[in-house]
């Protein structure tokens, strides 16, 4: 299993530049490609095969006055920048041909772009130094803060620049097989929510942190001062660089959350159901602001990957499951219920369900799971009393209200003006 690690690097001045002219020559070469192949199209000619572009625009190009500062960085890169593009053009004929999602063809790339990207493979003989540093072909030594070791050695790293500044290198590794958690018995069903993150179902309720709502008084400053700049000035780049900094603050905090809680889980259970919800459709409505600071995509896939990682298993089940009609005891279907119905009774088996915890339970069993529906009821339910048993007690004797008692036997009888009152009742004088 390929896996990609992510660490923080801090290259110096000149490496920052060398960095830069990296970043542009695959640009470049990217977007001569692009725009030969877009040529050969519209003139009815077959597209020009990658090792034709190889030499056209990489090899050749360098002999040239207008191209021969392609030179001056790693020819890998290039390379890759090629590869990247065969890519994107595959991708985009497997989504006319149906095999994909929704994925648009090709187009240029701007040296504006906020985030920008080059690859090294083994063939550029990049490696990593014994002082900790990443050396780098044509770059040099670049300080790398390491926060764990590499589980084996990785096949190629890839350098990148995100919009808020920062520079990252992402290593490509293979997963050794002997990383398998040993079995355990816990299975749990998880129903996603927008008030509680995550509600399981053994009766653990999660809290959304709201990371996005927390950090918008910050981010509406920012972005009002970035918005009063002048198009095109250096201040107004200062400011854009404070905005991308506070999202990705958020960012960063929301991935290590779903990071930390995926882990949990994984470790804590054999087998995990998940809904699959309708993001993108859910993104259209009123509530998409938060449905985007949840981020139920990134922490379901979070799910998939450790759990083929660690031996576990992640189901998810339809979207069309009435998780929150059914009741998770008899199985009887109760029908939708609006949104402020928190805690609903059973009218067959006369349970009173939680919303979520039920849902959460009705999940696991659409998954096929063994979880025990114990802790979806809330508490239990009423019990229509016996028409002996109804009534006010008086004497020691149960009284139905509306029945005179007979008389004799040490009975009283009822008062009928006190019938209506607290129950308590007057024994007549003799």
């Amino acid at each position: 299993m390929h896996l990609r690690y992510a660490f923080r690097m801090y290259p110096n001045g000149p490496q920052r530049s060398a960095l830069a002219r990296a970043f542009g020559c695959a640009r470049v070469v990217y977007n001569d490609a692009l725009r030969a192949r877009e040529t050969a199209r519209a003139a009815g000619e077959p597209f020009p095969k990658t090792g034709d572009l190889s030499k056209l625009l990489i090899t050749e190009a360098k002999k040239t006055d207008e191209r021969a500062w392609l030179g001056e960085v790693s020819a890998v890169v290039l390379q890759q920048s090629l590869r990247d593009l065969d890519t994107a053009y595959r991708n985009f004929f497997d989504r006319l041909k149906g095999n994909r999602p929704r994925m648009g063809a090709p187009r240029l790339k701007s040296r504006k772009d906020n985030r920008q990207a080059v690859r090294f493979t083994a063939n550029a003989r990049w490696k990593i130094t014994p002082g900790g540093d990443l050396s780098l072909p044509k770059i040099g030594d670049v300080r790398v803060k390491w926060s764990r070791r590499l589980p084996s050695v990785p096949s190629t790293v890839t350098v990148v620049k995100d919009a808020a500044g920062r520079y990252f290198c992402s290593f490509v590794v293979d997963t050794e097989p002997g990383e398998v958690l040993p079995e355990v018995t816990p299975e749990v069903g998880i129903d996603l929510g927008l008030g509680h993150f995550a509600v399981l179902s053994d009766g653990r309720k999660i809290d959304a942190p709201r990371f996005l709502r927390r950090a918008e008084k910050k981010l509406k400053r920012a972005q009002q001062a970035l918005s009063r700049k002048a198009r095109g000035s250096s201040n107004r780049g200062k400011a854009r660089l404070k905005v991308a900094r506070a999202h990705a603050k958020v960012a960063d905090a929301r991935r290590e959350f779903h990071h930390h809680l995926s882990t949990e889980l994984i470790r804590e259970n054999q087998a995990i159901a998940v809904e699959d919800l309708a993001v993108k459709g859910l993104a259209r409505t009123r509530l998409a602001k938060s449905v985007y600071d949840v981020g139920w995509s990134q922490f379901v896939s979070f799910l998939e990957y450790k759990a083929a990682r660690y031996g576990r298993t992640v189901t998810r089940i339809g979207r069309f499951e009435p998780t929150s009609q059914v009741c998770s005891h008899c199985g009887v279907r109760e029908g939708p219920k609006p949104l402020h119905i928190r805690v609903w009774g059973c009218g067959a088996c006369g349970s009173v369900l939680d919303r979520d915890i039920n849902a959460a339970v009705n999940v696991a069993k659409a998954a096929g799971l063994a979880v025990s529906a114990c802790r979806a009821q809330v508490g239990p339910g009423l019990v229509p009393a016996q028409r002996g048993e109804a009534g006010t007690h008086r004497d020691g004797q149960p009284t139905v209200v509306g029945i005179p008692a007979p008389l004799g036997g040490g009975a009283a009888e009822v008062n009928p003006r006190r019938r209506s009152g607290s129950g308590s009742s007057r024994r007549r004088p003799p």
